[in-house]
């Protein structure tokens, strides 16, 4: 018995348990387009956020000031009828900021506001977070931010303001509410820190530039008003709500740090881009991970379906067996035949999963996407595939051992002798 007529009978056998056998081929392909669709799906939210994180720039610390922490005399257990708030441990001020930017391998420091606003436009209000920055630092924390053309940037305009194009016309819109040029009435509401009575400022702004996407929340969904411009229309009095720290490369970001704590210890808060990054390829790495386990579980279940296929076949084809045995084939012939039914079940089945995991994969994208957000497109990379084949024939060769083995033990005349 040559390798050939092993292959003519392998096929045969497939052929004629057609229905077990189409059913395990189904359980090894749904195994394996799961693999394919989910290993597509992690490829993909990779390259999505390194596109949107190259939106930032690594040499970027934020310094924010930590809250102070409540005591057991002014906690929510205390007997206070009303208790203020956490008051920041210290104050983002002119004097931090000089402090900072005298450290080595500082660039430069930058200051900035933030808070709410209400815009009218068109008889319409809407209420948007506003960012007070150098509008020309905006490039800073977004190196590759676009501006519509006519737009005009400059530094110290206190009549300037700058929107997202998602400020410019919201999602779900079709009437733009901002454009260039346009006029808007901008409405901050605060409490008065003497009187504690809740007061409102209004003041006209000119919309002078409007930015294209960029993948940073922090710009996409706010408006940008000149610093100074800010902080009196803010009331802010000079206490800055963050500094930008920008480094002189990537690599000193730690340092820097480092020598930020030893000032400040942990009275403010930092946060590095780098760290963003992390904590977001940590998250997509958890989730790939965790359904690339149901996949692995799936395709086990499809392996355990073909030793139950292979099995049940070896109890049917005893006499089979028994008279290939009877003309001369070997123990090693009967383990090599149903040794290559296990791996065409894999072939197949592997073959098949992946052109269903392709379509799965785009499938699954449509869940990730929406009409105010860019579309998680699955990446499909060569290597991936073809270690994922190779794993699911691989799994197959292995599923079919034992009922091959079985088979091969077989005594002929015992073999004869079963109805």
């Amino acid at each position: 018995m040559d390798y050939n007529e092993i292959l003519l009978l392998s096929l045969d056998a497939i052929k004629e348990r057609k229905t077990k056998s189409i059913l395990t081929i189904i359980m090894v392909m749904v195994g394996s387009s799961l693999m394919i669709a989910v290993s597509g799906m992690g490829s993909g939210f990779s390259e999505f956020f390194n596109k949107q994180t190259s939106n930032l720039a690594g040499n970027v610390m934020f310094i924010s000031p930590a809250p102070q922490t409540e005591d057991s005399s002014t906690g929510p257990g205390a007997n206070n009828a009303a208790t203020p708030p956490p008051v920041a441990k210290i104050t983002l001020n002119s004097a931090v900021k000089n402090r900072l930017s005298a450290l080595p391998r500082v660039e430069e420091v930058i200051p900035s506001y933030r808070s709410q606003i209400t815009l009218e436009s068109q008889g319409k209000s809407k209420d948007f977070n506003v960012f007070s920055i150098d509008p020309q630092k905006l490039t800073v924390i977004a190196p590759p931010i676009e501006y519509v053309e006519g737009s005009i940037i400059r530094s110290n305009d206190p009549t300037a303001m700058i929107i997202s194009s998602e400020v410019a016309l919201p999602p779900g819109e079709t009437t733009p509410f901002l454009s260039l040029g346009q006029t808007v009435r901008a409405i901050y509401s605060f409490i008065d820190p003497i009187t504690g009575n809740r007061e409102t400022d209004t003041k006209s702004f000119v919309i002078r530039g409007i930015i294209k996407q960029t993948g940073n929340p922090n710009i996409d969904k706010s408006v940008v008003i000149n610093e100074k411009i800010g902080n009196t229309f803010l009331h802010k009095s000079g206490k800055y709500d963050s500094l930008i720290v920008v480094t002189e490369s990537p690599e000193d970001v730690d340092m820097v740090e480092q020598e930020i704590r030893k000032l400040y210890g942990n009275d403010i808060g930092i946060t590095t881009v780098q760290s963003i990054i992390k904590t977001i390829k940590e998250f997509t790495s958890g989730v790939s991970s965790f359904l690339l386990s149901i996949a692995i579980v799936s395709l086990v279940v499809g392996a355990v379906g073909i030793i139950t296929t292979l099995y049940t076949s070896v109890v049917e084809r005893t006499r089979e067996i028994g008279t290939l045995k009877a003309i001369g084939a070997r123990n090693m012939h009967i383990l090599f035949l149903f040794l290559t039914e296990a791996l065409l079940i894999g072939i197949l089945g592997a073959t098949s999963g992946m052109g269903s995991g392709i379509v799965a994969g785009y499938i699954l994208s449509l869940g990730f996407s929406s009409d105010d957000q860019d579309t998680i497109l699955p990446l499909y990379l060569p290597s991936d595939m073809i270690r994922v084949w190779f794993i699911t024939v691989g799994l197959s060769f292995l599923a079919g051992l034992f009922p091959a083995f079985k088979a091969s033990k077989l005594l002929p005349i015992e073999a004869l002798k079963r109805e």
